[in-house]
């Protein structure tokens, strides 16, 4: 078993169910899908071959909004008022982080991502030159940014467009494929009009993305008005924080014209829907308005202090769900259109590739157990994938060809959740210290 993870080369994926037919892919050196079908097994002289019997092949999923090492604060507070939440619990343990818990709860991250079928995630927190040593060593791809927030401080401003720059720096300076760089505004609330400006300046120079929270509360909206006389996406817009690289987490509170902008500015709208029932921001994002204002909507689970889960075949499910019921429409955000969410328009929003299983494509590839109670009877797979499965049904995951979990195996897990324990152990009590 041991050998398929560390084997480098080409891969077939021979018999294997995608699109209602039984076909091998054939994946060549560059980890890039060469061919489907009947060809596949003359188009590459396979080093590594996958039996995809009683396999459904999906695209990889991408997950556009996490705080990846907040793993290690799963299950610490739930069940409390937001400002109370942040304020008495969140905030004080994270004063007490350190690089090494946001290596360890990042490795979680990644994971739990690969065992429900993700291999890529945009993500925003601290320390990020740890959390980018432990996306190199799981083998998936990310999008990294600092969390940026200056409060309106000139002195803090400073210092966080250091530590941008910094985490920029180091993140090209790596030359990882898999791992980019973006900047990270938090949000409009907790930075400066000036700084924003500075964080889109710098992203267009830098040829990166912008990753911010956008309208997830009603307070966030109403504060926003009372002092900038304008609301959230339109401030951001001023700032020039609206680009077609930009992906806002929530989205919630946005109005109609504000959707309308954000599908002519080309930016993408990261859905968290069980973050936002949980946290009972009182609103559901206005997917169909964004729909049809073109603009670009992805899925994100946010952070595991708030969800309490990374898995997008779940978050697909509360997403298709949440849209029906608070919209008041059996027929708003369907299976297939769900699907869409969780892969090719997560990969249009981070720039990974198509999100598709297509020749010429990135071979980020998932297989689902076809054989599982939740894919039995398999009327129509995209209604099973989305409604009836979980995590539980992933197989087998590969990122860009190489093979990170087979048959429910990935190499060095139970390493990863003892020191992943341990470091949030260690955390808790430095912060009942204080």
């Amino acid at each position: 078993m041991n050998d398929i993870f560390t084997a480098r080369g080409s891969v077939l994926i021979a018999g294997v169910t995608t699109g209602g037919s039984t076909v091998d892919i054939a994946i060549d050196e560059e980890g890039v899908i060469a061919e489907i079908g009947k060809a596949a097994r003359k188009a590459i002289d396979a080093d590594i071959i996958i039996d995809g019997t009683d396999r459904i092949a999906v695209p990889g999923m991408v997950n556009t909004h996490t705080h990846a090492a907040m793993t290690l604060l799963r299950g610490y507070a739930d069940d409390m008022p937001l400002q109370e939440w942040l304020t008495e619990k969140i905030w004080p343990l994270e004063a007490h982080l350190t690089g090494d818990d946001v290596y360890y709860g990042t490795k979680l991250a990644c994971l739990e991502m690969i065992r429900s079928g993700t291999v890529a995630f945009n993500d925003m927190y601290f320390f990020m030159e740890r959390a980018a040593d432990a996306v190199d060593e799981m083998g998936l791809r990310a999008a990294l940014a600092y969390g940026f927030i200056d409060l309106g401080s000139a002195e803090k401003r400073e210092a966080e467009i250091r530590a941008t720059e910094a985490l920029v720096a180091h993140i090209k300076a790596r030359g990882n494929p898999r791992i980019q760089a973006a900047v990270g505004p938090h949000s409009v609330y907790t930075v400066s009009p000036e700084s924003l400006r500075w964080c889109a300046d710098f992203a267009k120079e830098q040829e990166i993305g912008i990753h911010i929270h956008l309208a997830e509360t009603e307070k966030e909206v109403d504060d926003c008005v009372a002092e900038y006389g304008r609301r959230p996406a339109v401030h951001l817009d001023e700032c020039g924080c609206l680009t077609p690289r930009t992906v806002a987490a929530h989205c919630c509170w946005l109005d109609e014209a504000e959707c309308r902008l954000l599908g002519a500015r080309g930016s993408h709208a990261s859905h968290n829907p069980v973050s936002n029932m949980k946290l009972a921001v009182n609103r559901a994002m206005p997917y169909h308005w964004l729909k049809s204002s073109g603009a670009n909507v992805c899925l994100g689970t946010d952070g595991c202090a708030s969800n309490n889960s990374l898995d997008l075949l779940e978050e697909m499910k509360f997403a298709a769900l949440l849209q029906k019921f608070a919209w008041n429409s059996q027929t708003l955000l369907p299976a297939h259109e769900a699907i869409a969410m969780a892969t090719s328009a997560g990969a249009q929003a981070l720039g990974t590739g198509p999100g598709t299983l297509t020749v010429g494509a990135p071979a980020d590839v998932v297989l689902l157990n076809a054989r599982a109670t939740c894919n039995t009877p398999l009327h129509n797979t995209d209604s099973n994938t989305v409604y009836a499965c979980n995590g539980g049904a992933v197989m087998t995951v590969l990122c860009q060809g190489r093979i990170l979990m087979h048959e429910r195996v990935v190499p060095g897990e139970e390493e990863i959740i003892r020191e992943a324990a341990a470091a949030a152990q260690a955390l808790v009590e430095r912060g009942r210290e204080t």
